[in-house]
């Protein structure tokens, strides 16, 4: 006994209707990225800087945190590696930063 759903049998149906309004709200959804002047765009540039800056400052500082902590667990030399690196972490994280604040806008 063949069952109610046509997605079951293999077959595929639409709705003429559902067609129908499908084609009209694509329409009116256009009309009104027209009539707004709404552009698809990205995050704002302003935006991709602020994340790029947030992971500088965090992942600068927290890898060479890391690299310093493995480093003195296998040298036995806790804190002065975990120290010296996070430092050197935080002065790279600087350094991008500036890079990233010099870039031009397009």
């Amino acid at each position: 006994m063949a069952s109610e759903d046509p997605a079951q049998d293999g077959k595929v149906s639409s709705d003429p209707r559902l067609d129908s309004l499908d084609q009209q709200l694509k329409k009116v959804r256009q009309a009104e990225k027209i009539r707004s002047g709404h552009k698809d765009q990205g995050p704002a540039k302003g935006m991709r800087q602020g994340n790029r800056v947030l992971t500088e400052l965090i992942a600068g500082p927290a890898g060479g945190a890391l690299l310093g902590w493995f480093f003195d667990r296998m040298f036995g030399t806790a804190p002065w590696i975990l120290l010296v690196a996070m430092f050197l972490g935080i002065v790279v994280a600087f350094r991008n930063i500036i890079r990233i604040s010099n870039e031009r806008p397009e």
